[in-house]
């Protein structure tokens, strides 16, 4: 049995996806916030004959992806398929900047950076399981990168926020299938609908104009589909390969953005490898 990770798993599109995966025969590693949610997830998946486990982790704290990881490589020696669906919409619970728990500007840090830093730390676990795939699920809501205020702390606004993390996802990819090219392994991101029916959508004020359903195709093709078997550092717009924002195919902005990444997840990757004191 092949086995999935999925983070944002226990709402919206990505519990849509979890069930479809785990109804064609994955078993399906489900990562969520809420221990409830995440649960009663397991037991719709469970009663209908599929196989999952929940992994509770707050992507906030870089500290807890690195946890997450290594439940992940506890869990399974063979991870083919990695979606990194979680993510914060354009406006919260309450407005304004807000920051996540190692003070990096939150929407950057749960959209972007946290998936970053975990599908590093996995990366040997995907590469030892080719033909693999990852999937990152962006957005067409797209800004170019201001590197001189990437935390954003001048002129902030929770869209401009949204639409700059979504677009560190795509160069992300192109970035990281550059590095992949000639392993058999792949990965890609996609645009999955419009405003859909989710409660991030609802949240940030918009009325939802596409279904969940619409946008688990999406992703499913881009997870599972033969047609896109060894093609890898494409951005697609629901079904159809799309153009991302231009800064994307900017070689520097994406070794820029590499860089920069890096020295953010650093201290903790240090940490983590420091010997204990005595």
């Amino acid at each position: 049995m092949k086995t999935a990770l999925i983070t944002g798993a226990t709402d919206g599109v990505g519990r849509v996806v979890a069930k479809r995966l785990a109804a064609d025969g994955w078993r399906v590693l489900a990562h969520g916030r809420s221990v409830q949610r995440g649960q009663s997830l397991v037991r719709e998946i469970e009663v209908a004959g599929g196989k999952a486990t929940f992994l509770r982790a707050d992507l906030a704290a870089l500290a807890e992806v690195r946890r997450l990881a290594d439940t992940v490589k506890k869990e399974t020696d063979s991870l083919p398929l990695l979606i990194n669906n979680a993510g914060v919409g354009s406006v919260g619970e309450t407005r304004g900047r807000q920051e996540s728990a190692d003070g990096h500007e939150l929407r950057f840090a749960v959209n972007y950076l946290a998936g970053f830093l975990l599908t590093r730390l996995l990366l040997p676990l995907v590469k030892a399981s080719a033909p693999a795939r990852i999937v990152n699920v962006s957005s067409a809501g797209q800004q170019a990168i201001d590197f001189d205020d990437v935390m954003l702390t001048r002129d902030y606004s929770g869209v401009r926020a949204y639409c700059q993390s979504k677009l560190a996802q795509v160069l992300f990819t192109i970035d990281l299938a550059e590095e992949l090219r000639g392993s058999g392994n792949s990965v890609n991101c996609l645009h999955p609908s419009t405003y859909m029916d989710t409660t991030m959508v609802r949240q940030s004020g918009n009325r939802p104009i596409s279904s969940v359903e619409t946008g688990a195709d999406a992703i499913m093709q881009l997870a599972v589909s033969p047609g896109l078997a060894g093609r890898s550092g494409l951005y697609f717009n629901v079904m159809d390969e799309a153009r991302p924002n231009p800064q994307a195919n900017d070689p520097k902005a994406r070794t820029r953005l590499r860089q920069l990444s890096l020295e953010l997840t650093e201290a903790f990757l240090l940490e983590r490898e420091r010997p204990a004191r005595s």
